[in-house]
């Protein structure tokens, strides 16, 4: 029997920009690794028309991810990105107490192995449980795992994360809650329509065992808290 996969959630959508809600456990691009899959792949499938990633979201990050709907839109999108048009808000549980707020400059390569550029992210805490926190990121620049690696450099590395967490952390959470995922969502993006330049914005909240892990946490409501007010008053979408 023929599984058919699960339709990615559409948060906006028009000729030339769609939003859509990225499950954590899946990749962006089929060429980022040998799973012949990935949301463009999905995407393109559901919508019937191919799509261009204007950014990624690493396979164990859920959240907000934008892709342009034809060549012209990925070019006016990239370009937004390259100029730092474009904003981002992430939440993530992390090990350990970060300053109420700290903005983190610390320079990282943009890809593997590559030079290190500059690279700031704002940093704010928004509630603990025990020696755990709940932090919202804010990276201005678009390096290689930016937020993990900021919060990594802050000796709050995010629960869940093989490659800059610590083993012991990441079992605790999963044997004692279930959460079998990297802590972090990208919870809000704002970007200039790639046509009309005007904002076009989308929030959403965590699901899956992320959100079960916030709810035992007592952390569930300061998450929410943050969704409509991610960038300030409700812009109406392009």
């Amino acid at each position: 029997m023929i599984m058919t996969p699960p339709a990615i959630e559409i948060l906006f959508k028009d000729d030339a920009l769609v939003l859509v809600h990225k499950p954590a456990g899946i990749v962006v691009h089929p060429g980022w690794a040998q799973d012949g899959g990935g949301i463009v792949k999905l995407l393109a499938d559901q919508l019937g028309s191919k799509v261009y990633p204007l950014h990624r979201l690493d396979r164990g990050t859920s959240g907000v991810l934008a892709l342009a709907r034809n060549p012209q839109a990925a070019r006016a999108g990239a370009e937004a990105f390259a100029k730092g048009q474009v904003e981002k808000v992430y939440l993530a549980i992390v090990r350990g107490h970060p300053p109420p707020h700290v903005r983190v400059d610390h320079p990282l390569p943009r890809q593997e192995g590559g030079e290190r550029v500059p690279a700031v992210t704002d940093v704010y805490r928004l509630g603990m449980w025990q020696r755990y926190a709940l932090v919202k990121a804010c990276p201005h620049t678009g390096r290689l795992h930016q937020v993990r690696r900021h919060l990594k450099h802050l000796s709050c590395p995010v629960i869940g994360d093989a490659n800059y967490g610590k083993s012991e952390h990441n079992r605790f959470f999963r044997e004692q809650f279930g959460l079998d995922r990297l802590a972090l969502a990208a919870l809000a993006l704002r970007l200039p329509h790639p046509e009309t330049g005007r904002p076009v914005q989308a929030a959403v909240a965590p699901t899956g065992s992320l959100r079960d892990c916030l709810v035992r946490l007592g952390l569930w409501d300061l998450t929410l808290a943050q969704v409509p007010v991610a960038f300030g008053p409700t812009i109406a979408n392009a």
